[in-house]
């Protein structure tokens, strides 16, 4: 392995550390806030539909049988204990059009659409018993207009608290969340299929409110789930239609170029920009799993670990029905630089499963060393991981390995290693300070690792923690062999490595 302090090095975004409110647990779980993050994301499929005059009103959509539900704690009670902790806050607006009129309507009730494939409470998920798709009723079943004016007024009372305590609390909005999904997410109240121009008008329409009401917050979307939806609308694959013609209306080019383009004519006519961050969701589609769920066999383990790839590597082929390289990062980058210069990136939401596996831990902690590489603004993970499962060690491997607030620092080194390892280097300003998280992704063998310091300084002090899937965490480890210019150390089968040096500047 090389950790080269000759190369060009960059500055690693802090919010590249983020997690995801979960309603359902906010009040029981403390430990996502003991694991590091530094920011955290108000979003999901609800949010697309969340009042915030009714508090914490707001529908569980196709996730949970379309039902308005109040889940006792409100966006500011997510604000007030981001800030307590902290961390900044991403907040979804809903540009659906529509939110929870109550906190008890359904959108498919049996008593009005007889029974259905399955049912909770009287509400059922929208398909008769045979897997028909019911028509649904009319929007006002289960929710309220809001047009631009609801989240203008939503924004100004936000600053108007945020003035009275002298403290942002929003540091950006995303406009919804998943918008091409909602002709099956939202159907009881958006059956329509979005399409190029209708994903456009309504990032307009919000997104101009959103600038008049906080001109320095930062604007985030189109908060897109995944591949189809990177390139086609919703309405490509509108059934009945010919299969793209949405995208050939539209010169044939794919959706996220097409919309940062106009968005780019947008602010040229206007003087007005409507997008600071290009945010896109991550999730493998090669059957790995989301949250706890996913096999744990060997071929699976691997999958979910070489699947990272599809993040950053340009020559990883994707082993699912996408079978290309998606090479997202990369991918992104080029749209912006090609078609609005000067966006930054967010990777909005993404996970890998497995949660309380090894190979769950590692692909997470491959992750966040690859957005520090490739140097986006942030990265929100879904939602938070299990208390003490490898995933959450994966975090506090770069954000608190110790327990005493040791940390990957904040300037990135290049730094290359073997097929099968990877190491993940960085620096303090000054330079006497590195830290180096070294993963081993071979479930079987141990691998002794050399690592080369090339133009870092003189190697001065080493401590080395260590953490394979053991109850309690990182550990203390007995450093290998050291010299003025590089180390020796063994890395433990399926292990994360943390090296915490000092050098002396050359």
């Amino acid at each position: 392995m090389t950790i080269d302090c000759t190369a060009p090095s960059h500055r690693i975004s802090p919010l590249i550390y983020g997690i995801a409110f979960d309603g359902l647990t906010e009040k029981r779980d403390k430990h996502q806030y003991e694991m590091g993050a530094t920011t955290r994301r108000w979003g999901g499929n609800p949010t697309s539909r969340y009042n915030w005059k009714l508090g914490g009103a707001w529908n569980t959509a196709n996730d949970w049988f379309y039902q308005n539900v109040d889940i006792g704690l409100s966006y500011d009670d997510f604000l007030e204990s981001n800030r307590k902790h902290g961390m900044t806050s991403a907040l979804t607006v809903p540009i659906l059009g529509w939110v929870a009129k109550d906190a008890k309507s359904v959108g498919f009730p049996v008593s009005r659409f007889g029974p259905q494939q399955q049912e909770d409470n009287g509400s059922g998920n929208g398909l008769t018993r045979d897997g028909t798709p019911l028509k649904p009723g009319a929007p006002t079943l289960t929710s309220t207009e809001a047009p631009p004016e609801f989240i203008a007024e939503w924004i100004r009372a936000i600053r108007k608290k945020d003035q009275e305590r002298g403290q942002r609390s929003v540091q950006t909005y995303i406009l919804d969340n998943e918008p091409m999904l909602w002709n099956s997410t939202h159907r009881d109240v958006h059956p329509e299929p979005l399409s190029y121009d209708g994903l456009l008008e309504r990032t307009i329409a919000y997104g101009t409110v959103v600038r008049k009401e906080d001109p320095e917050g930062l604007i985030a979307g189109p908060a897109e789930w995944g591949w189809t939806n990177y390139l086609w609308s919703a309405a490509d694959f509108a059934p009945g239609k010919m299969p793209h013609s949405d995208r050939r209306a539209h010169g044939n080019m794919p959706l996220l170029p097409w919309y940062l383009r106009q968005l780019r004519e947008h602010e040229k006519k206007t003087g007005v920009r409507l997008l600071d961050i290009v945010d896109l969701h991550f999730y493998p589609q090669t059957n790995v799993g989301v949250g706890l769920e996913g096999n744990t066999d060997p071929a699976t383990n691997a999958r979910r670990i070489r699947s990272t790839r599809g993040l950053w590597d340009p020559t990883y082929k994707d082993e699912s029905w996408i079978g290309e390289p998606v090479r997202l990062i990369p991918r992104m980058k080029e749209w912006i630089a090609d078609h609005y210069p000067g966006l930054r990136i967010s990777i909005g939401e993404y996970n890998f499963g497995a949660f309380r596996h090894m190979s769950g831990g590692l692909a997470q902690a491959e992750a966040l060393g690859r957005f520090a590489q490739e140097n986006i603004y942030s990265a929100y993970f879904w939602q938070y991981p299990t208390e003490g499962s490898p995933v959450f060690w994966a975090f506090r491997a770069f954000r608190n390995f110790d327990g005493k607030g040791s940390r990957f620092q904040d300037w990135w080194v290049p730094a290359k290693a073997a097929e099968g390892t990877s190491v993940f280097a960085s620096r303090d300003e000054a330079g006497g300070k590195m830290v180096a998280v070294v993963l081993n992704f071979d479930p079987d063998q141990a691998a002794q690792a050399q690592i080369q310091l090339k133009g870092c300084g003189t190697l001065d002090s080493v401590r080395v923690l260590g953490y394979s899937g053991a109850p309690g965490g990182f550990t203390e480890q007995t450093p290998g062999a050291k010299a003025a210019g590089s180390l020796t150390q063994r890395l433990p089968p399926y292990s994360m490595t943390v090296l915490d040096l000092t050098v002396k500047k050359p």
